[in-house]
């Protein structure tokens, strides 16, 4: 489970780090700078080659996506020199400007950049980092994955990627079913295993968090191992912005690609309905408030584009640096990242 950290301790551990001789220089090699630099012409090459516009969007916006676990950074901005500042937030994925760009008439369009998470700090987080994304216009579910696995194959050279739901990936390691597993199930698995929890999940009785608990200690470790593995077809709480498949149960057209048991990339089969999204801002604003965290804003620019007609897509996000980390075998992002944040 991830813990935000706090501004104060983050300025804390810069000053701690500015105190140490040592921190002018890069925790990256020259050689994995270098097979970096490769990496991305790779990326774009695979892009230009399809047909897609590479495009470049804001950093700093008035918007910003509506996530229960995301912590955006925000900072006071004014439109002139004098003028009052106002609230705007760095990004945490340029998804919201993309999909505007599609809704204007773009067709398939891609961006490398750098999205900003708070809190956000470990072995595979740094909270300045390279996303890779990429929607295209007209493409169903199927084509979004299959797009996906295309990019994993021609990147790792691997052959054909693995696939499997997200029902599968439980009941190979677990045993049960995860769309209809109750809490008291889900609390059982994790106890038998030995997996610890904080007391606070045994308040919130959120099924989704006993779920993310069990994937990331249980079953994401054996996902992607000798070859890439996209898992599909999400729980429908768990569907972001994705669409909801009226299967029995419901479930989230949402998928993910898995190496080495990294998570590297999510993909969704792009919600259009903008009363939908409505919904959902203000569903993901009530949990954020039950865990103690400030609503973001549920408004937006995209929120218009949707009403004014945003085509059917699918889009996919992917961690640039964790895919540098696989491909370099590094034990940590600080390896694939000249400067992480303590020497920023």
């Amino acid at each position: 489970m991830k813990k935000a950290l706090s501004a104060r301790f983050f300025a804390s551990v810069v000053q701690e780090q500015l105190e140490t001789s040592d921190q002018w220089r890069p925790t990256a090699s020259l050689a994995a700078l270098q097979r970096r630099a490769l990496l991305l012409r790779t990326v774009r090459q695979f892009f230009d080659e399809r047909g897609f516009l590479e495009v470049e969007t804001p950093v700093i916006s008035a918007d910003t996506v509506v996530d229960r676990h995301i912590e955006p950074f925000s900072t006071g901005v004014p439109a002139e020199v004098g003028k009052p500042p106002r609230r705007m937030w760095l990004q945490t994925s340029p998804e919201f400007a993309m999909k505007r760009l599609l809704a204007a008439g773009a067709e398939a369009i891609y961006q490398i950049g750098r999205v900003f998470r708070l809190g956000e700090r470990g072995r595979q987080h740094n909270p300045e980092f390279t996303m890779v994304e990429w929607y295209r216009r007209g493409d169903d579910y199927a084509q979004g994955m299959s797009l996906l696995a295309e990019l994993a194959e021609h990147i790792f050279g691997c052959g054909t990627v693995e696939r499997m739901t997200y029902a599968e990936a439980f009941s190979c390691r677990l045993g049960l079913d995860p769309h209809r597993a109750g809490i008291a199930e889900l609390r059982e698995a994790a106890r038998r295993r030995g997996i610890a929890w904080p007391e606070s999940m045994e308040e919130s009785g959120d099924r989704d968090d006993w779920l993310d608990l069990l994937l990331t200690e249980c079953v994401q470790p054996h996902l992607g191992v000798g070859r890439p593995t996209i898992v599909y077809d999400y729980p429908a709480s768990q569907c972001a912005l994705a669409r909801v498949r009226t299967d029995d149960p419901p479930v989230a057209e949402r998928f993910e690609l898995f190496a080495e048991g990294i998570e590297l990339a999510n993909g969704y089969h792009e919600l259009c309905d903008p009363n939908e999204l409505r919904r959902r801002n203000e569903q993901i604003n009530r949990r954020r408030r039950a865990d103690g965290k400030d609503a973001l804003p549920e408004r937006s620019r995209l929120l218009r584009a949707m009403e004014a007609g945003l085509p059917e897509c699918t889009g996919a996000a992917l961690g640039f640096d964790r895919l540098l980390m696989v491909l370099c075998q590094a034990a940590t992002i600080d390896e694939v990242i000249a400067f992480p944040f303590e020497r920023a």
